[in-house]
């Protein structure tokens, strides 16, 4: 049996390969497209994730629950009956979600600012169908603990992808034809990943059976999960669709709006999310140590490792904030040769603190039952978002969707910080600690802006992000210690419970 630091230690390094890898895609995207139609397909897109949410959010991990119960039991064809029926529920889903697009199409095409996005969101269709397909055997394997087959299966997604539509693009195309080149790109690699992950899933030993009565149960028990995740995905959507329609009331053009749009989102926010992957890590790492705790109700632990998740997120997320806010432009300038990315990421940077606040608050009261409470408190932050991005834009333009952003996230933290207090009963102390880092922000972004202006008269720019947020970075760890808000132990501690594991279950297994 593999301990949990192995299982974490895979899954961090494959999802960091994996996201380099989409973001080094982001780049070649945005300097070979340009933004206009970077903006066109991430309208489409972003309908396109609502279709793909219903059809592989709930519906995977309600596979992986069962599956995992039937391989305890050793019960082959139980798991196969599963499979075989979850196949078929799925599909059948995303074909009539398909279809319900296509006899709509029409008034898509009026709802867009854009009537070439529904170009674009017909060539993503199929993809829906291969994701569903994908979505159960990936559930399956996950069932398995197989996380080697997991992680493999989604870089060689995201490097098909790349690779194929690295072939498609070419210098000569229109704005319209480089954005359904990309979207082609997404449904062949999602087709030919869907027949990778089902051979995956057999070389491994899994099998079909004859379809079994257990409809019911996998929709019954798949339907709150996927309902809470899909209302979340329409935010994207009606955000792709407002900011754009926002500004272009305000004096920009259709084709100035979608750049815009396509810059924040394609070029800005990937940037944002870079605190995220080490988030994302910690929580694969502690919110099934919370639920086995909650299970054994050992309050003090799950108190001790909330408290620890918190600060070590607030340090990840305050870490990066002086680096994007000193050399933000040189770094849009460096990446995609667009300065106004560099700009809104220096506008943006502070956001990143309610972001990751927000990020590891939710897992935390997921794992604690709390499903529905972190929703509802998701969806208070999104009210903010909407009536910022609907009244801003005309007093600050694009940067309105960015502060919206900040509003949304720091509203949502506050709710779900305030629950873990109330529910959970953790003390929490957020205020001195942020305090803090947000005034050692200061003087190290100052730091690194400074010295990012004087290295540019001697080196490219490689050189001169490499140089000046390595001496930022070194400033801040250095006064974070000094004011004792970095506790260099609890990164042991972190460490140290990676290993464990229950005692219980390794008799079980040597037995």
């Amino acid at each position: 049996m593999k301990s949990l630091f192995k299982a974490v230690a895979l899954i961090t390094l494959f999802s960091v390969l994996t996201r380099i890898a989409g973001f080094i895609f982001r780049i070649y995207l945005s300097r070979t497209i340009g933004a206009e139609a970077l903006g066109l397909y991430q309208v489409a897109f972003s309908v396109f994730i609502v279709l793909l949410t219903i059809v592989s959010s709930g519906l995977p991990f309600i596979i992986s629950r069962i599956t995992a119960k039937y391989s305890n039991n050793s019960d082959k064809k139980a798991k196969g009956q599963l499979i075989s029926s979850s196949l078929i529920l799925s599909a059948v889903i995303s074909i009539v979600l398909c279809v319900v697009i296509l006899l709509f199409k029409n008034l898509f095409a009026k709802i867009f600012t854009e009537r070439s996005c529904i170009e674009i969101l017909i060539v993503l269709l199929p993809a829906v169908v291969f994701s569903s397909v994908y979505s159960v055997f990936r559930g399956a394997l996950w069932g398995e603990n197989n996380y080697f087959a997991l992680c493999v299966s989604e870089l060689f997604e995201q490097v098909l992808r790349i690779f194929i539509c690295v072939l498609l693009l070419g210098s000569t195309m229109s704005v319209i034809h480089n954005a359904v080149s990309v979207a082609w790109s997404l449904t062949i690699s999602c087709l030919v990943s869907a027949v990778f992950v089902v051979l995956l899933y057999f070389y491994y030993g899994g099998t079909l059976s004859r379809p079994g009565r257990v409809y019911k149960k996998v929709l019954k028990e798949s339907t709150p999960i996927t309902g809470v995740r899909v209302a979340g995905s329409l935010i994207q959507p009606l955000i792709a669709l407002i900011i754009p329609m926002r500004l272009v009331s305000i004096g920009y053009t259709n084709a100035q709006a979608l750049s815009l749009f396509g810059i924040a989102v394609g070029m800005t926010f990937p940037l944002l999310f870079i605190p995220g992957m080490l988030i994302g890590s910690l929580s694969t790492a502690l919110v099934p140590e919370i639920s086995s705790s909650l299970s054994e109700r050992k309050t003090k632990n799950i108190e001790n490792r909330i408290k620890t998740a918190v600060k070590f997120t607030l340090f990840i997320s305050s870490f990066f904030v002086p680096l994007f806010l000193g050399v933000g432009d040189i770094m849009g300038r460096f990446l995609y040769d667009n300065m106004i990315s560099g700009t809104l990421l220096q506008v943006s940077a502070w956001i990143m603190i309610p972001m990751g606040l927000t990020n590891i608050t939710s897992s935390i009261l997921n794992s604690l039952g709390m499903e529905i409470k972190s929703c509802v408190n998701y969806f208070f932050g999104a009210i903010a978002l909407f009536l910022s991005i609907w009244f801003l834009p005309s007093v600050m333009g694009i940067n309105a969707f960015a502060v919206g952003m900040g509003i949304s996230t720091s509203i949502t933290s506050v709710l779900n910080i305030y629950m873990l207090k109330r529910k959970a009963k953790v003390k929490i102390k957020i205020v001195k600690p942020l305090i803090i880092f947000s005034l050692i922000a200061f003087p190290c972004a100052g730091i690194t802006a400074f010295s990012g202006a004087l290295l540019s008269y001697i080196f490219p720019d490689f050189f001169v992000l490499a140089l000046s947020c390595s001496l930022g970075a070194v400033f801040f760890v250095l006064l974070s210690m000094i004011f004792g808000i970095l506790d260099v132990n609890c990164f042991n501690v972190l460490k140290r419970r990676l290993f464990i594991r229950k005692k219980s279950k390794a008799v079980i297994k040597d037995a």
